[in-house]
């Protein structure tokens, strides 16, 4: 809990200014074309029919549809999403505000003389503001409460607690991102609330104190930016991937940077494999735990039986480096395989201890996969390799995944070798028997542009080749899943017991 709350200030900052920022862009654009649209029907249609299509597509998948559009993560993706997810309420609004403007408080505004101009800003905005801004609160409650699904595409917010709570079951930080995101929402509401009675009431206190509230959280917002941008030099980005061991290296990593270098650092968690990679390539992500089965699936574009473990990540090293300035690091030492598991009294009540065994039962079994696997190489191996045809198969996080087996509601999981929960709920990996699943060596991978500017933190990270081995990972792993402790306390006590051991070695 200590830990969500101590995270809880800067993440909140970062999603207030995320918000506010997507907001006023979303009036800046849809205002004006809502004046313009209110007289002018195909206009008006055309204009509607765009906003209310961009409402359909799940607010997660515009988030994303904005990373290979833009080729970057982080804030702007998120930005650009989260603006046009909110125009649709302000902009129906504008236009439902003006088209309820009575047409005799139009006909006498003329016939005194107003021009077109001056009877908008006269007549038929002030008399629209009270529609207008009832729209602009609803677009405030739709944004700040999208914001939270920035984190996948790399942009801080409150989804950072939500997110890696369900990943790490802290479900004390999924409730205290949850309780603050709503507080946020609700108090951006009120304080809008507030502007929209003073306008109905044409009462100037309350406008001013609601004005005064909204720029007062735009200062801060806009200071807290600034305040971060004036660092000498720019913190270390880590990156991971949506699971528990992912945020594990994530924070070892970190830790390890910045007691050896002094450089701050900044994880991004929850981030895809190929989002994570482009990032990296393009210098947005400096550094990020991989496995080599995963760059040889996804980037080499790897088919077939797999070469060996020595021969595959050296494969994989060499091409890194010469198509995308990529260089390995470190190799951590272990291995974190995909692998088929199943209950241990489930497989043993079906004679199932190898993959090959399940092509005869499969047509009667469930199957739970990450959000990644289905689309993987490695899946469409398995299938081509042992003519797999399930009953059906789910996608789902990573953590359900394994609630999901161990409470029959599936019958095989793509489980992860080094996962502490296999043990702890007594499953059972089933052996690939005929070499399908290629190998997985952890890897830090640094970026061409971290290469140039800190080669020091590169050196560094060189320093853990081999400190990890698959029995420690498993015990890291099992530290959060099943312990319930926090990943960077998890993965600080490693760090302290590795200097402890270096200190030893150095002493003998």
């Amino acid at each position: 809990m200590n830990e969500a709350l101590a995270a809880l200030p800067a993440d909140a900052t970062a999603h207030l200014q995320l918000s506010l920022a997507a907001l006023s862009l979303a009036s800046l654009l849809s205002l004006p074309l809502g004046v313009l649209a209110a007289g002018r029907p195909r206009l008006r249609e055309a204009a509607l029919g765009a906003a209310s299509v961009i409402q359909t597509v799940p607010s997660l998948a515009l988030l994303a549809i904005m990373v290979p559009l833009l080729s970057r993560i982080g804030f702007v993706p998120a930005l650009i999403a989260l603006t046009l997810y909110g125009m649709l309420p302000i902009l129906r609004n504008t236009v439902a505000g003006l088209a309820g403007v009575e047409p005799a408080l139009r006909e006498a505004a003329r016939g005194v003389g107003m021009t077109p101009g001056q009877q908008l800003r006269r007549v038929d905005l002030p008399l629209a503001a009270p529609v207008i801004v009832a729209g602009l609160r609803t677009a405030a409650v739709w944004t700040v409460g999208t914001a939270t699904l920035s984190t996948p595409v790399g942009a801080p917010s409150l989804g950072n607690l939500i997110f890696a709570g369900l990943q790490t079951r802290n479900g004390v930080a999924v409730v205290i991102g949850c309780v603050a995101a709503a507080g946020l929402a609700l108090a951006l509401d009120q304080t809008i609330a507030l502007l929209e009675r003073g306008i109905r009431e044409r009462d100037r206190a309350r406008k001013a104190v609601s004005l005064a509230l909204l720029l007062a959280l735009a200062a801060w917002t806009g200071g807290a930016f600034a305040w971060q941008r004036a660092g000498e030099r720019a913190p270390i980005r880590i990156g991971a991937k949506p699971f528990t061991e992912q945020y594990v290296l994530a924070e070892l990593l970190s830790g390890f940077v910045e007691h050896e270098t002094g450089r701050g650092t900044e994880v991004l968690r929850g981030l895809g494999s190929t989002v994570l990679f482009d990032a990296l390539r393009a210098g947005e992500i400096d550094a990020y735990v991989d496995y080599s089965g995963t760059l040889w699936a996804t980037i080499l574009g790897g088919s077939g039986p797999p070469p060996p473990r020595a021969e595959l990540l050296a494969r994989v090293t060499r091409f890194l480096a010469r198509t995308h300035g990529v260089d390995v690091a470190a190799a951590l030492g272990f291995e974190n395989t995909y692998a088929l598991a199943m209950r241990a009294t489930r497989a043993e009540a079906l004679g199932v201890s190898r993959i090959s065994d399940l092509r005869a039962r499969a047509h009667e079994l469930s199957i739970g996969g990450d959000y990644e696997f289905f689309e993987r190489a490695e899946w469409r191996a398995l299938v081509d390799a042992y003519r797999l045809a399930f009953r059906d198969r789910r996608v789902m996080d990573p953590t359900l995944m394994y609630a999901a087996v161990a409470a029959g509601e599936v019958d095989v999981i793509s489980a992860y070798s080094t996962d502490g929960r296999i043990q702890a709920l007594d499953l059972v990996l089933l052996a690939d028997d005929r070499g399908v699943i290629p190998p997985y060596d952890a890897v830090v991978l640094v970026s061409p542009a971290l290469q140039a500017r800190a080669p020091e933190v590169v050196e560094a990270l060189g320093q853990l080749a081999g400190a990890i081995d698959g029995d420690a990972m498993r015990r890291m792993n099992g530290g959060v899943d099943q312990d319930g402790r926090s990943p960077s306390d998890v993965a600080r006590e490693f760090l302290e017991q590795l200097r402890a051991d270096d200190r030893g070695s150095s002493r003998r």
